[in-house]
């Protein structure tokens, strides 16, 4: 499998972005219904779109966040009651929050652990098998932990994922997205 740029596909594309052959960069949120009432559905995503029932998605992401809730990171969105994403979000300059989002039938949760707000490179790895996905993180690309594992209850059919950057408060900043790669799922079923 190859992750073919040509065959991406925006939701909701932002105001500045540049798909190169080797980087995507996107100038520029994704919650809904959460406990404290807050609801936003506008982030730019940038998708490929698949049948495929067990495949691993990676990326590494680079970012120069710096106001409150800015973040980039992985993205599976199907609608805006169905989608899962996870992300470092900006929170201020001590620490930020590595975490996920899975929203289903249009109610969220979160899981986030914080982090040093130095911290400005992260790599995603998306592993799918059917309606069942894990979301893995890595400093170095090579050793990767896992973030969540999750199900979607709309998620077995025809899904799209990729990638997205977001800056809720209005702010910009710019995101980086390279080594992007698709291939054979690499979340082993338990024996």
């Amino acid at each position: 499998m190859q992750f073919d740029l040509t065959k991406l596909e925006w939701t909701r594309p932002p105001k500045k972005y540049e798909i190169g052959a080797d980087k995507i960069a996107i100038t520029t949120d994704l919650w809904q219904r959460t406990y404290y009432g807050f609801r936003n559905d506008n982030a730019p995503v940038l998708q490929l779109r698949t049948d495929e029932r067990y495949f691993s998605f990676t990326v590494r992401t680079e970012f120069d966040s710096k106001r409150r809730f800015d973040q980039c990171g992985v993205a599976l969105y199907l609608d805006s009651d169905n989608w899962l994403k996870a992300s470092i979000e900006y929170e201020n300059d001590r620490f930020q929050r590595l975490g996920s989002v899975v929203t289903n039938h249009g109610y969220s949760d979160w899981a986030t652990t914080d982090i040093d707000a130095n911290i400005k490179s992260m790599w995603y790895r998306l592993s799918r098998r059917e309606s069942d996905y894990c979301i893995e993180c890595s400093a170095d690309g090579v050793e990767f932990k896992q973030m969540r594992i999750c199900h979607l209850w709309d998620g077995a059919g025809e899904i799209t994922f990729g990638i997205y950057a977001c800056s809720p408060e209005e702010s910009s900043f710019e995101a980086r997205f390279t080594h992007m790669e698709l291939g054979p799922c690499q979340w082993k079923a338990h024996e």
